[in-house]
This record gives structure tokens, sequence and C-alpha cells, in this order.
């Protein structure tokens, strides 16, 4: 006999002695309402700015486009870990700053490798990822805040390690996830491919494993949750540890993205570009619900927004409405859902 958690609800399954039924009641389908909406809704912006500006349908655009959605959708992946715990992560920016400063001093200073300079950052970051973690799952205090106070320790942290100036002379180490033609293969990025396989696996284990279905709901309730045996601080302290690891990652990407050249202002505003992606992807942001897919799309969709908005030559200050417009859309329609539950 087996006890199963519907992933978004909470709350456990009643005991079924057909498993494989069970299973198939208790898995939502694939793809939801609202990610078929964002694909809809990516496939028309895309027909427009194609017809507004031919070039957009072009590899000098696509790839830079997919280059830059690759570290947001990837920051947001871990994010929506964080979000469905019913928790959140504001000091992800300020973990790009100081694994990008680490990375980009011993590529300079040492001339690291391809792979050690990538396992160093993602070590980097899972160290600042345990830091919230721990003071989030025994410390307990709300996540923003404790968040908000790390972001500010690990901006400190980077400023320090950039002492007051750029970093100079970065070589082409990480420019297999770059923009040029190493960084691509058959016309796709690398990042982009390496951010679809981290987020197919994280979608395979919110969906398919008892410990997804765990962070959903601890997402629902943590009280009943630990009541049934579920491993509470435990579960968020891996959510955060995760989310700093692919943040890790980023910042690699974001190097790569840029010239030979790092400046203090590295992953400004990252943390903010990645709420928005799992906002808008169908994560509710009182947790116990979101998707994995939602989020890449979102990533996306908050790209192509300030691509076009570039692309056509208008104030970069439109990017924002049009971001903030589809966050408070998706929020407005999160709300909806949450009040049809209850009456029902």
């Amino acid at each position: 006999m087996t006890t199963t958690t519907t992933p978004g609800s909470g709350s456990p399954a009643a005991p079924d002695t057909h498993t494989a039924e069970a299973r198939g009641r208790v898995l939502p389908f694939p793809i939801t309402g609202q990610e078929i909406v964002l694909i809809a809704v990516i496939a028309v912006l895309w027909v427009v700015l194609a017809l507004a500006t031919p070039a957009f349908l072009t590899g000098s655009s696509i790839v830079p486009l997919f280059v830059a959605t690759a570290p947001v959708a990837l920051i947001g992946v871990g994010m929506t870990v964080v979000i469905i715990t019913g928790g959140i992560d504001v000091s992800v920016g300020s973990i790009v700053m100081v694994c990008a400063v680490v990375v980009a001093k011993q590529l300079v200073d040492s001339g690291l490798s391809l792979l050690p300079a990538v396992l160093l950052s993602v070590a980097v970051g899972g160290v600042l990822g345990l830091v919230n973690g721990v003071l989030i799952a025994y410390g307990r205090v709300h996540a923003i805040i404790i968040t908000f106070g790390t972001a500010n320790l690990f901006r400190f942290l980077g400023l320090q390690l950039f002492g007051g100036t750029t970093v100079n002379g970065i070589p082409d180490t990480l420019d297999v996830f770059g923009r040029g033609d190493a960084g691509r293969t058959l016309g796709v990025p690398h990042s982009f491919l390496v951010m679809l396989v981290i987020a197919a696996l994280a979608w395979y284990y919110l969906r398919h494993t008892a410990g997804g279905r765990h962070l959903y709901a601890i997402g629902g309730d943590a009280n009943a949750a630990r009541l049934a045996g579920v491993k509470v601080q435990r579960r968020v302290l891996l959510a955060y540890v995760l989310t700093g690891l692919v943040t890790g990652l980023a910042a690699c990407f974001v190097i790569a993205q840029g010239t030979a050249t790092l400046a203090p202002n590295v992953g400004d505003g990252m943390e903010l570009a990645a709420i928005a992606a799992v906002v808008i992807g169908g994560t509710s942001i009182m947790g116990g619900r979101g998707s994995v897919l939602g989020t890449v799309l979102g990533a996306l969709l908050v790209q192509t927004v300030t691509s076009g908005v570039t692309q056509l030559n208008w104030p970069s200050q439109l990017a924002s409405l049009f971001i903030g417009i589809f966050i408070l859309i998706a929020v407005g329609a999160d709300l909806l859902r949450q009040r049809a539950r209850r009456t029902t």
C-alpha cells in the first residue's frame, strides 16, 4: 500500500493498492493551460517581431536571445523549487556576482581550464546557497528577510573581491557557453542546451519522485507535511543549496556572454528577472504549486520582450512596462485559481 501526494496540492492522497492507477490520478497533465497560453503568446510575439523587423528570425538575433535566456531560466529553475516550498531567494544576483568575480580572477591569475572553472563557480554558489538554506531552514525567519540580508552581505563580499576595479584580460576559456561559433552546435547555443537538460531533470524530479512531491507538500502546508513525516528542514535546505548550485553555473554563462572585462555590476537585476520568469510561468508565489516548464517559457518570454523592444528601437523602459503587465496578469490568474479552489 502506498501513500502519494498531489503535486501542487500540498496534501497526501488517499492510499491505493493499485499504484499505477493511483499515479495516473495523482499526476496532472504534463502541460498546463497557462503554459499553453505562454507558448501561444511567444509564438504570436515572434510572428509580430518577424514582420516588424525581418532580422529577428535570423541566427544573429535568435542565438543571442537564447544565450541571454539561458542564465535567467537556469536561475529560475532553482527559484521555482524554492518558491514551491513557500520561500524566495532575492540573493541570487549577488551570488552571480561573487561566483563570477571568483572565477574571472582565477581564469586571469591561474589560467584555470574549463571544467575546474565551472566546478569552482558551482561550488561557490553551492556554499552561498547553503548559507541561505541553513539560516532559513533552522533560523525560523522568513526567507525574504534572510535572503535580503545575505544579498547585501554577498554583494559586499563581491565588491571586496573586485577591489574597486574591473577584472580585465579574461581569457576565452568559457566561450563554449558564449555567443560565438565556439558556443553553439548546429546553431543552438550550448548554454541553452545545458539549461534545457537541467530543467528537464528538475521537471522529472518534481513530477515523478517522492522528494519532489514533498516540496509541493511543504509549500502547501509545512506543518501538515511535517506531521506526515516529511523532513521539512532538510528539504528546504536542499532547495536553497540547489538554487546556489545552478546560480553558480549561470555565472559561467554570464561571464561567457560578456567581453574580456568583468565589471562590479555583474548580476544586477538577475533576481528580478528570474522571479519574473517564475511568476509569469505560473508558479504560485504563495507556494505549493509550480512548473519548471512554465519558468523556462516565462524566461523566454521576458527575453523576447527585451530583445523585441531593442530591435524596434523603442525606449528600453517599455520592456519593464510590458514585463510588469505580464507579471500582474499571471498573479491575477493565480489569485482567481486560488479563489476558485476555495469555493469548490
